[in-house]
């Protein structure tokens, strides 16, 4: 028989498994700490967003307090890298170990070319390598220049305004040739030939990759990261956090608990059928508080997210300002084991501010929440350089953060 969780064990395994079930340390992060932190998480989505913060900085201040974000910078721009982008959740810092894995099993088909000539995008795609195998880490702008390639630009990349230098970079990019050194303030990628930076790691895999027991290791490694990462959750929860297939992962997930990685569970609440990881134990209670990122790991899956904390979530950035119930950018706001609050912020810069548009507590919120969620925003707004807090907004719970702050 299924061990049984009620959803209380549930929420915390999750919270256990993503380093949020604690108050977080006192002292300043250490580098070593940071990385512990991306191990735990396995992977951080990266959006060009910038209203409050880039949203990898955020999942770090989330577990750890306030951080050196040199610190991140450092562990994907400075040899010897601990991370990595690729294609995961979604445009994603990853573990490097895990690129070749990713390598095998992504099928991004929005990035590769095929709307150009075969023969442009092969004399594109050389004469890109050769530049940068002699080069500098260098921009799509900059690659343009320097091959001297001239075109009229469409809009035919949700909106985005590539030409035929930026197609063939990122179909490369998702071969696995090349990759990014780095980023410019605009958030443009500087791109690189991949072994330059990470010699030894199998960018474009042979033939002998394709052998079903090799695609099945690799899958392996994914599927255990993930639910490392979970905790506890549904085939379509673990498969969904690398963006996998869901009828390999569920196999994937029978030779996993075959070899006791994972472990069969029924939730009350949730449901059945469910995987837990075997090395992620259960806290007796959650005692942590954290502002989370829209595309922090913990909310990466809306159903699961709505089944553990009864938190129906949206990202409301592409929603007509007249549409949206609660702002452009929402934070949720985690106290100990509760999904409170949820509030909109943006840093100001020109008034060194850390505005709070909006913010909504839920029915269940603790009587805290207002005091807590204060301590909360007045960290960010430290954390982020900004010299004070202003609530803008006119509920219930702005007029009570107005008291604490």
């Amino acid at each position: 028989m299924p061990e049984t969780l009620n959803l209380g064990q549930a929420r915390r395994i999750a919270l256990k498994a993503q380093g949020l079930s604690q108050q977080r340390p006192t002292g300043p992060a250490s580098a070593r700490s940071v990385g512990r932190c991306f191990t735990r998480m396995q992977l951080v989505q990266i959006d060009s967003v910038n209203v409050l913060s880039r949203s990898h900085y955020l999942p770090f201040f989330s577990r750890l307090g306030p951080y050196d974000r040199a610190l991140l910078d450092r562990m994907s721009q400075k040899a010897p890298r601990s991370m990595m982008e690729f294609w995961a959740h979604e445009a994603s810092f990853i573990q490097p170990e895990h690129f070749t894995s990713l390598r095998l099993w992504q099928r991004r088909r929005w990035v590769d070319a095929r709307g150009l000539d075969p023969v442009q995008r092969e004399e594109l795609g050389e004469a890109v390598l050769n530049v940068l195998a002699g080069s500098r880490p260098l921009t799509a702008a900059q690659l343009t220049e320097r091959i001297g390639h001239v075109e009229e630009r469409r809009k035919d990349h949700w909106g985005w305004n590539w030409n035929a230098v930026k197609v063939v970079l990122e179909y490369l990019f998702a071969r696995g040739d090349v990759t990014s050194a780095g980023r410019t303030e605009q958030f443009e990628r500087r791109y690189t030939v991949t072994s330059k930076v990470f010699p030894g790691l199998m960018t474009v895999p042979g033939p002998e990759a394709q052998a079903p027991e090799v695609r099945d290791q690799a899958l392996d490694l994914l599927v255990e990261a993930s639910a490392r990462a979970h905790g506890i959750g549904t085939v379509k929860c673990l498969a969904d956090y690398f963006r996998l297939p869901v009828r390999p992962v569920a196999e994937a997930l029978q030779r996993l608990e075959a070899s006791d990685v994972v472990r069969r569970v029924d939730v009350d609440g949730w449901g059945t059928g469910l995987y837990r990881h075997l090395e992620v134990r259960t806290p007796r209670e959650a005692g942590g508080r954290a502002l989370l990122s829209p595309f922090d790991p913990v909310v990466f899956e809306r159903r699961r997210l709505e089944r553990l904390f009864g938190f129906h979530y949206r990202i409301e950035i592409y929603t007509p300002a007249e549409k949206r119930r609660f702002g452009y950018y929402v934070l949720p706001f985690l106290l100990r084991d509760t999904m409170a609050a949820r509030v909109d912020l943006k840093a100001d810069r020109g008034t060194s501010t850390l505005v709070v548009r909006g913010a909504h507590a839920e029915p269940d919120a603790p009587a805290d929440t207002a005091q807590e969620l204060a301590q909360e925003l007045e960290s960010m707004a430290g954390w982020l350089g900004l010299d004070r807090v202003a609530v803008t907004g006119g509920g219930e719970l702005d007029r009570l953060l107005s008291r604490f702050l």
